[in-house]
């Protein structure tokens, strides 16, 4: 059990030649220091991103063939994802089990993406299918990397590792359906709309809503807003070259929580658990800047509680830098 993560990042990087074409090389970081200066629930997210468009023989669209509601030559784009999180209770140098806060986390995951983007007289639909394996428990190494990244910052020792989960492999599907109304404002260009989403899986199920807009200039250069957890990773795709393009975004989601591995405890074996909310809202609010064949995009996030007696909402920040070839 403890190889599993290394065998999931060594078959996920082997995989890398399958991508047709290395379009976009993306590194995202989600961390509460970036916009709370907290440092507990989400504490921290890392998540490389490798984005090709497909040519026409190529794998991923006979995959997409297969998937109800989709068609190959639709496919836009296909993405391989490799991640690790950490989630902790806010009292980070408690060693006794915290009852009433989440619990002790590591998760590494390694995922592929789907991406189709529709345009239409006016507006345009995307959408995007994902599917990601992998683990949560000891084997994600979560306290050592949480212990060794405090220790070189001199930060508080996280002392409660002990009541962390235990060792589960997780399978989950997730799908996300956007409509752009595309306008211009001011001499600005405008899109905005509604969207709809699921997953299903051991990790998370939920079903989700949202409305949101981006507001700039050269929105036809970059395709989405970017994604936080617990949603799989957005379009990092973009056009480089061209002229500086740049856009603001804003996002309202609101989840309706099945089912969270996370705070509801292991699914076979005994751990800590919370009482799990099962409304959850999230409010997005960032600026994402494109020019020549770089892209970087900052989001802070704002969630309401998650669990019952959490004292108050989370925030936390998200980063990611895109590189074209």
């Amino acid at each position: 059990m403890r190889h599993l993560p290394r065998l999931l990042l060594i078959t996920g990087f082997a995989a890398l030649p399958a991508l047709a074409t290395a379009d976009t090389l993306s590194i995202k970081l989600e961390n509460d220091i970036l916009s709370s200066g907290d440092d507990g629930h989400y504490t921290n997210g890392l998540e490389v991103i490798r984005t090709a468009e497909p040519d026409a023989d190529h794998w991923s669209r006979r995959l997409a063939g297969l998937m109800p509601g989709w068609d190959q030559h639709s496919l836009d784009s296909v993405a391989l994802r490799f991640g690790h999180q950490i989630y902790t209770p806010e009292q980070l140098e408690t060693a006794q089990l915290i009852e009433d806060d989440r619990p002790y986390a590591g998760l590494m995951y390694a995922g592929l993406s789907l991406f189709a983007d529709t345009q239409h007289e006016g507006w345009r639909g995307t959408q995007s299918l994902h599917l990601d394996l992998g683990i949560v428990g000891p084997a994600a190494g979560g306290k050592r990397i949480q212990r060794a990244i405090h220790h070189v910052t001199d930060s508080d020792e996280p002392k409660g590792w002990d009541h962390q989960l235990e060792n589960e492999p997780f399978v989950n599907l997730g799908y996300q359906h956007r409509w752009w109304l595309q306008r211009s404002l001011g001499g600005l260009e405008l899109e905005y709309g509604p969207g709809t989403g699921f997953a299903l899986g051991n990790l998370y199920s939920y079903a989700s809503a949202s409305g949101g807009l981006r507001l700039g200039r050269n929105l036809e250069r970059s395709f989405s807003i970017p994604s936080v957890a617990p949603a799989q990773g957005g379009s990092q795709l973009f056009r480089p070259g061209g002229e500086f393009g740049w856009y603001l975004f804003a996002d309202l989601e609101g989840r309706y929580m099945a089912h969270n591995m996370l705070l509801d405890g292991n699914t076979f074996e005994d751990s800590h658990s919370v009482d799990r909310r099962p409304w959850v809202g999230d409010a997005k609010l960032g600026l994402a800047l494109i020019w020549n064949r770089w892209q970087l995009a900052f989001a802070n996030i704002w969630r309401s509680r998650e669990f019952e007696g959490q004292r108050e909402h989370d925030q936390f920040g998200s980063l990611t830098l895109s590189r074209a070839f």
